[in-house]
């Protein structure tokens, strides 16, 4: 397994080996001392979620309220998806910055987002799945969601495709707006709650 930090800070994608015969493949999508090694401490799981998602479904951009926080490592179980990292910490050396990693079932790179970082992603073919191991329980008033067409942010989401969102995500704030309401996460905080993972 191979590493590389990603424009984010603390935000890494990890690429595996995948052994290909007759019979077809395995991979190890996830190899937690090649984590820990990287990151720096090991992957706190306590929830295991998992969606699918027809060509240009867009998800995101999602994140947690800090704390509790919540921090995911993200890979494609199936089809082909275009992710999103998102530095929306207060007080982060790389506030407001973005990387993007191209997910598939050929490569089977997965996405670490510490916490307070926000994710999104769009399926670029039909039955896409997405697979989440999650540092903190699904908590539906903690949840948050950005505007993905934030012209500040300027993600770069594929021009080729008519992009299908949810209610929530259509009529979600703009980063100014997440910040002048007080949800945006401090990246202190995001800090603190990451040293309980060591």
């Amino acid at each position: 397994m191979t590493a590389r930090a990603l424009a984010v800070e603390g935000a890494f994608v990890f690429t595996p080996q995948v052994h290909r015969d007759e019979r077809g493949i395995f991979t190890s999508p996830l190899q937690g001392e090649e984590f820990a090694r990287t990151v720096g401490h090991p992957l706190t799981v306590v929830q295991t979620n998992h969606n699918r998602s027809a060509r240009g479904v867009l998800r995101g951009i999602h994140f947690t309220t800090t704390p509790p926080g919540q921090a995911k490592y993200v890979h494609c179980a199936a089809g082909r998806a275009q992710d999103f990292v998102v530095d929306l910490r207060l007080g982060s050396p790389t506030f407001g910055a973005w990387d993007t990693v191209a997910m598939d079932t050929v490569s089977f790179r997965s996405i670490y987002l510490p916490v307070g970082v926000g994710h999104a992603f769009v399926a670029l073919e039909d039955d896409t799945v997405m697979s989440y191991l999650v540092s903190s329980p699904y908590r539906p008033g903690l949840e948050q969601s950005l505007d993905p067409f934030d012209a500040e942010l300027a993600l770069a989401w594929p021009k080729d495709l008519a992009l299908t969102l949810s209610e929530r995500d259509t009529h979600a704030v703009s980063l100014a707006g997440a910040r002048g309401r007080g949800m945006l996460p401090r990246y202190e905080d995001c800090l603190e709650v990451t040293a309980g993972y060591a």
